[in-house]
């Protein structure tokens, strides 16, 4: 693999692109994340992430919900079932198994992890069947909660609701004002805040008061400051102007004070904690980052008004709103998205004893079922049992890809040679003549046996002799996977994989930019493509999906089978291994990179990579 060269091309291109700080929280775009089960029609208004689970809520009694995984044909995003169609406005929850939703005619749902039900509001009158004139039936808008488990949603008329923990009940307000907003804060202490200037502050002894706001704003959002001061947007509606103009307004020792700046602002809708400032979204699709009272204007992207932002575990957000709206800065929002890998108590693997120390670029399983580990300096070992045993070099250059014919091995690697193997000793079978890589190798019998390389390099042994093959590109093929002589892939340099019919290859879209590595499938209709940077594609058939991993290593290497399953091999020992359609990681006992991984017919999987390390895992032989 020639992977020195990566790190350069890559840093490359980003200078090239003047990109070297691009994710920077005041100058990174944000784009609309696909794939999401919301339409044109629907109004996403608020959202709760944590143990790994995203809930976004909506008008028509929508939650969605992101799994973070997708079986064929399937999606990430799921529409949970509701006992309501009224619109939702708001979500919170100690856990994805104990979460409150609350909106329009005093709704108020619980999840216990298992199905929603609803506890109040959206009363009918018996009498004309619309919904009934009374308290109970009082529009909630907003819900926060705080660490000791307890929960208050505001709403129109003053309304405020708290939950103590086991129930919800009516809390006493000073004010017939509409309510937009609340937050908990530390010291039992909770703020809400809404129209004509409104602000409320919750003693720790359970008593509201109304500060003394001489703001006239309306407002819709409350962020509680490290320091304990508040910041407070909104808007308020001016004729003269002909709509709503945003107002940001802080309250720190007790004053009030409103935050001025040169371009005027729409309605602002949340804000949120985020990258060592303040995220701020609002109508029209306005973006805003806010540190050190410097407010930044970002890229958005869209015109549609934005309701509110959800934070997210990895420090990336989530900005929801008008028209199905999901957006986010990630650069790929399955990273943003993914659950934490899951990780097994104890390392299933062992490292096998091993005559060498030399780098290890692969590990393949032969014809008759014997393993071949190869890298480094003409290194070529077979398994033997339980013991690795060295074959003589077939020369001192380092040898990236193995392959038994059943009728010989063949062993390839740098300045474009391969070897082959009669048991006794290695012969030059095919000489390239130039300064390239092969870097993989698979075959159907000994007369048909293919391999790829650097700059597009793709050959074919027909049983007499190599010939080149016209790839169309110069970017470099790193392994081949195949089913047959007519189902063939091989991927490359920024998410290329090359598809060959069993006539010419041609390009087969991913839909990334990363390079991928490795690519794996136990069906035409079921196909994995591994690479930098945690990147993880699903191939259902139709199309690619980019899967979530939230992991910064480099996915070096893939491989399955009926007996072993499927696995996953990368940089600093990273393991996965898939379990249904859900990749989990498993420790692997070891920090030294993973270079290739290859489950076996009878269900051995062994891993190979840097300073001679082989793995095998548990419980096979």
């Amino acid at each position: 693999m020639t992977e020195t060269r990566t790190p350069d091309r890559r840093r490359f291109f980003r200078q090239l692109l003047g990109a070297e700080d691009a994710a920077a929280p005041g100058r990174a775009p944000w784009r609309r994340v696909p794939e999401v089960g919301a339409g044109d029609g629907d109004v996403l208004w608020s959202g709760w992430t944590g143990s790994g689970e995203l809930f976004v809520v909506g008008d028509e009694g929508m939650v969605l919900r992101y799994t973070g995984s997708a079986d064929a044909g399937g999606s990430q995003w799921q529409h949970m079932t509701l006992p309501t169609r009224l619109p939702l406005h708001g979500i919170w929850g100690t856990g994805a198994d104990n979460l409150f939703a609350v909106g329009w005619m005093g709704v108020l749902l619980h999840f216990d992890g298992t199905q929603w039900r609803l506890l109040q509001g959206g009363v009918i009158d018996d009498q004309d069947g619309r919904f009934a004139p009374c308290e109970e039936n009082t529009p909630l808008f907003a819900i926060d909660g705080n660490d000791q488990g307890q929960a208050w949603a505001v709403g129109d008329d003053g309304m405020i609701r708290h939950f103590d923990g086991h129930n919800w009940q009516q809390e006493r307000s000073p004010t017939q004002v509409n309510l937009r907003a609340v937050a908990c804060a530390p010291g039992n202490i909770v703020y809400a805040a809404g129209g004509e200037g409104t602000v409320l502050r919750r003693s720790s002894d359970g008593q509201w008061e109304k500060l003394d706001c001489p703001l006239g704003s309306g407002f819709h959002a409350i962020l509680v400051m490290d320091d304990g001061s508040l910041l407070l947007g909104g808007g308020r509606y001016f004729v003269d102007q002909g709509g709503f103009r945003g107002e940001l307004v802080r309250y720190k020792n007790d004053r009030f004070q409103a935050l001025s700046f040169d371009d005027p602002m729409p309605r602002l809708r949340s804000l949120k904690a985020y990258k060592e400032g303040v995220l701020i979204v609002g109508d029209q699709g306005h973006l805003y980052y806010l540190k050190d009272l410097r407010l930044d204007k970002l890229e958005s992207n869209s015109y549609h008004d934005l309701m509110d932002i959800i934070v997210l575990s990895t420090g990336e957000a989530l900005a929801v709103g008008d028209f199905g709206t999901i957006m986010t800065a990630a650069e790929d929002f399955t990273q943003a998205l993914a659950p934490p890998p899951k990780a097994a108590a104890a390392s299933p693997w062992e490292i096998m004893d091993v005559p060498t120390r030399r780098q290890l670029w692969g590990v393949v399983e032969g014809q008759d079922g014997t393993c071949y580990a190869y890298g480094e300096a003409g290194t070529v070992m077979r398994l033997h049992g339980d013991t690795w045993e060295l074959l003589p070099a077939p020369s001192e250059l380092a040898v990236h890809c193995v392959w038994d014919t059943g009728a010989g091995l063949f062993a390839a690697g740098q300045l474009g040679r391969i070897f082959r193997f009669d048991g006794q000793q290695w012969a030059l079978h095919y000489d390239l003549n130039l300064d390239l890589t092969i870097l993989g190798m698979w075959g159907s019998s000994p007369e048909s046996v293919y391999a790829v390389g650097d700059e597009g390099l793709i050959l074919h042994f027909d049983g007499l002799g190599w010939q080149r093959m016209p790839s169309g590109t110069q970017s470099a093929l790193y392994s081949l996977w195949a089913m047959d002589d007519e189902h063939m892939l091989a991927p490359g340099d920024f998410g290329l994989v090359l598809r060959y019919n069993g006539t010419e290859w041609a390009d087969f879209n991913v839909g990334t930019e990363n390079f991928l590595y490795g690519i794996w499938g136990d069906s035409l209709n079921d196909i994995y493509a591994v690479g930098l940077s945690g990147t993880l594609a699903h191939f259902n058939g139709q199309r690619w999906q980019q899967m979530a991993t939230r992991l910064r290593d480099d996915l070096l290497s893939i491989s399955g089978s009926e007996a072993a399953g499927a696995f996953i091999v990368g940089t600093r020992g990273c393991v996965m291994r898939l379990e249904g359609d859900q990749w989990l990681y498993e420790p692997s006992g070891t920090d030294a990179g993973l270079r290739s991984v290859c489950a076996t017919r009878n269900g051995a999987v062994y891993a190979v990579g840097d300073r001679g390390t082989v793995l095998r895992r548990k419980g096979v032989s």
